[in-house]
């Protein structure tokens, strides 16, 4: 088992001293893009491997128990039983990372999943998300209510008016209570990219979601204008690989928003790998926050499998 990150007092110093060289990001990217590719004869393990760390994801205005309770099915066997046996693997074996959900959603969730037989984990959205814009004690109320409802996992939104004034300190304490909220289940904190202006601002709140005792850091809600890009995903793996030197603890990372085709998935893998090391190459420490993702990939398996050429629309819906 992977240990838990319990955090560390906040280091202001390192945080405040931090800063992001953008032209050295940009540069990296560019030679991974260029240097580093999954060979063709093993891009079918890769997208397999890819589907176990999808946070298979329902966040709409319109979600009932009908759709959620696809949604589980869905997550349980993402690919079809023909493909399944094409490609050789176990019926069942196979599922996503985890499904998430509004906390108004979680029960079912746990119930279609439970009617399934399938031990996938609830994730659910919490915080005030997208936006946070709630108070500090009805975001830790809604986070004790997704966790009493059966989520295993919650995706927290940190105030980004904290960050962006940098009130570090204040920041830290937030994110001190919620994970103490959630208790035993695990804390994404969503830094909300985006809108936080600069690289060395999303580099300072990784350091500080992470010292707080965030299991994961995650890009985005997937709600703002700049999502999941490559350059702010090695930013915050550098914040990881910084924060486990000095600390000692793994915390697993999660891009979301814009993650929709098979060949994005592959690049956000050949970066964990090149930056984190194989590791993160597995659910436990990997997930990518996606709802049209899985439809992509298993086209693009299909395709592999058969070697036929199927359209997206003909693929069945996630």
């Amino acid at each position: 088992m992977l240990e838990r990150n319990s955090g560390i007092p906040l280091d202001l110093g390192w945080v405040n001293r931090s800063c992001v060289n953008d032209q050295a990001v940009k540069s990296r990217i560019q030679d991974l893009l260029s240097s580093r590719t999954v060979h063709a004869d093993r891009q079918v393990e890769w997208l397999a491997r890819s589907i176990q760390c999808i946070d298979l994801t329902t966040l709409a205005g319109d979600d009932c128990p009908s759709n959620v309770a696809r949604l589980c099915s869905k997550a349980a066997h993402p690919l079809s039983d023909s493909l399944s046996q094409a490609l050789q693997l176990e019926h069942g074996l196979l599922t996503t990372g985890a499904i998430c959900v509004y906390p108004a959603r979680v029960a079912d969730a746990c119930l279609g999943l439970e009617r399934l037989g399938a031990s996938i984990p609830v994730a659910s959205v919490a915080t005030g998300f997208p936006t946070g814009q709630t108070s500090l004690k009805i975001r830790l109320e809604e986070i004790e209510f997704a966790v009493k409802s059966g989520a295993k996992e919650i995706d927290i939104v940190i105030n980004r008016e904290l960050a962006l004034a940098q009130k570090w300190g204040e920041l830290y304490n937030e994110l001190v209570l919620m994970r103490k909220a959630c208790g035993e289940s695990h804390m994404k904190s969503i830094l909300a990219v985006g809108e936080l202006c600069n690289l060395t601002n999303i580099y300072k709140a990784s350091l500080v979601a992470m010292m707080a005792g965030s299991d994961f850091i995650k890009t985005s809600t997937g709600k703002e204008t700049v999502n999941a890009t490559l350059p702010i995903g090695l930013v915050m793996c550098r914040a990881i690989r910084a924060y486990n030197r000095k600390a000692g603890f793994k915390v697993g990372f999660k891009p979301a928003g814009g993650i929709r085709t098979s060949k994005d998935v592959l690049q956000w893998m050949t970066l964990m790998k090149e930056e984190l090391g194989d590791d993160y190459l597995t659910p436990e420490l990997f997930r990518i926050g996606a709802s049209a993702l899985l439809n992509d990939i298993e086209r693009n398996l299909t395709n592999s499998a058969t070697g036929g050429y199927f359209l997206a629309e003909e693929m069945p819906m996630a």
